[in-house]
């Protein structure tokens, strides 16, 4: 799953994007686009990401999805029909919708502990104010300070905005006046299906894979 998916974006309309030339390898060529101030940069938006039997198993960014599809890994199952990247020899629609094309064994087990997968978890969304923010935008706070006794697991690693993690600083939530949206758990297959669902609803093209 990639940063940023559960704002539900919605690429602008009948756009049309320069990949560096062909030669290179597929992540040198899938460049990042100009984002509109207020709004992440169309290579952020989510895609659903299928295994070869249809299954949902993941969320990628647009980058990602290219990226794959250009090294013969997935194909596109749904597109956006107003939207393309283009290299010197080909055009591509921008996937909403892509499925790997060999079938991959996925563990039933927690996903590792990253900055990546916390704020995934968190769906990009301070944990104190609320306020869902770009990546760029975010830090990680522990719930109980390090110098505290914290420690840095999924139960005590939230999603925070750099002015909420300042007004916190060394205190626990109680002693900053601060109230968790929700209580930090660890990210599992099921946190992810739950947040497939959730953009599922944003997106129709998503519905028919995620709701069965």
């Amino acid at each position: 799953m990639a940063e940023g998916l559960e704002h539900g974006l919605r690429p602008r309309p009948s756009t049309s994007h320069k990949l560096a030339g062909s030669g290179l390898r597929p992540e040198s060529v899938v460049k990042p686009l100009k984002a509109h101030p207020n709004r992440p940069s169309l290579m952020q938006a989510p895609v659903l990401v299928l295994n070869a039997t249809f299954e949902p198993i993941n969320v990628t960014a647009v980058r990602r999805a290219l990226v794959l599809m250009l090294k013969g890994v997935a194909q596109a199952e749904e597109t956006h029909p107003s939207n393309e990247v283009h290299s010197t020899s080909k055009a591509l629609r921008v996937p909403s919708v892509i499925r790997l094309l060999s079938y991959r064994h996925i563990p039933q087990q927690s996903r590792a502990l990253s900055r990546k997968n916390i704020l995934l978890r968190d769906r990009n969304t301070c944990q104190f104010c609320g306020k869902p923010l770009p990546a760029s935008e975010l830090t990680l706070d522990h719930v109980v300070p390090r110098s505290r006794g914290g420690s840095s697991t999924w139960e005590n690693l939230v999603a925070c905005c750099y002015r909420c993690n300042n007004r916190k600083g060394d205190r626990t939530p109680e002693e900053a006046g601060f109230r968790l949206a929700r209580r930090p758990r660890p990210f599992t297959l099921h946190t992810s299906r739950q947040l497939m669902r959730l953009i599922g609803h944003k997106d129709e093209k998503w519905r028919k894979y995620l709701f069965y």
